[in-house]
């Protein structure tokens, strides 16, 4: 019997310690973790970022399409009030008109529309009043309210158009 070669043991030492990888390698493994952590976050405020702004637009749009619509339906309430004014009270015409009239506002209230109404001796203001005439009143002192023609709106604390009023000039004598 011919005896077998016997080639020496080479499996590692269980014991020996594994290489490690070079400084540089993983010098270079933690600059392009940073890197990577770096794009992640700014990427992750970049869409943060997109969806306020579009929210933003979004809320902005719809803001805007609300006061268009509410300011193309002004002039039919106003044609409605007029007709109401020149009803005559208790028919069933002018309660009807009436009942549309409230329905009308009662809608465009859901809505955020507030009505601003000037009475007679209030205080004329440029900001919620429109003067359409100035009168020579001796019942009113000067840059007083006399009359109101039409109503003024707001929304959203938004003037969408003044109270349209008669101001007075006050007495002949101050008048110019």
């Amino acid at each position: 019997m011919k005896k077998q070669p016997t080639t020496p043991d080479v499996s590692p030492d269980p014991v020996a310690p594994v290489a490690a990888p070079a400084e540089t390698e993983l010098t270079n493994l933690q600059a392009q973790v940073a890197e990577n952590l770096d794009k992640y976050l700014r990427a992750t405020a970049d869409l943060e970022n997109y969806r306020k702004r579009v929210r933003r637009e979004k809320d902005e749009l719809t803001g805007f399409v609300r006061e268009q619509v509410i300011r193309a339906l002004l002039a039919p309430l106003d044609n409605l009030e007029r007709a109401l004014a020149h009803s005559q009270p208790g028919t069933p015409l002018h309660d009807g008109l009436e009942q549309v009239r409230q329905q009308f506002k009662r809608a465009l209230a859901e809505f955020g529309l507030e009505e601003i109404v000037a009475h007679a001796g209030d205080a004329f203001d440029p900001n919620l009043h429109e003067a359409v005439s100035h009168i020579v009143s001796p019942d009113h002192p000067a840059d007083t309210i006399i009359e109101q023609h039409e109503s003024g709106y707001k929304l959203a604390d938004r003037l969408l158009r003044p109270v349209r009023v008669a101001v007075s000039k006050g007495p002949a004598e101050n008048a110019s």
